[in-house]
């Protein structure tokens, strides 16, 4: 059965960093695309980024871009999102997840498997 599950989330200043995993079981990373996703208070989940199976990885928020990268541990089973230059806009739910496409989308209706998600907030 596949299954995600996030964490790494927490209290950040701005300016901050964090570094989130998405620990995977039931297939192997080659095998799936994994997205991550955040849901800002009162927003709409929004697609954040992407690695395909080659691991290519793919931005989706141009507000994340130069700050925000998207790794992988294949002994681990575990994709990594690095966060750094944290804003107070970047406060929200984090989640991963993953689809039978095999192309990377920021479509929430897309994937099929979600983790619980974790909570970052950035304040001072």
């Amino acid at each position: 059965q596949l299954q995600l599950v996030e964490s790494g989330g927490g209290l950040v200043q701005p300016g901050g960093s964090l570094r989130l995993s998405c620990a995977t079981s039931g297939f192997t990373l080659d095998e799936k695309i994994i997205g991550w996703f955040r849901r800002a208070p009162g927003k709409e989940r929004e697609g954040v980024l992407c690695i395909s199976r080659s691991g290519t990885s793919t931005i989706f928020l141009d507000s994340v871009k130069g700050r925000f990268t998207i790794s992988r541990d294949f002994a681990k089973n575990t994709v990594y999102l690095r966060m750094n230059n944290l804003k107070p806009d970047d406060t929200g739910v984090y989640y991963c997840a993953t689809s039978t496409s095999v192309f990377c989308s920021a479509s929430v209706s897309l994937y099929n498997y979600w983790g619980q998600g974790t909570q970052v907030t950035v304040s001072s």
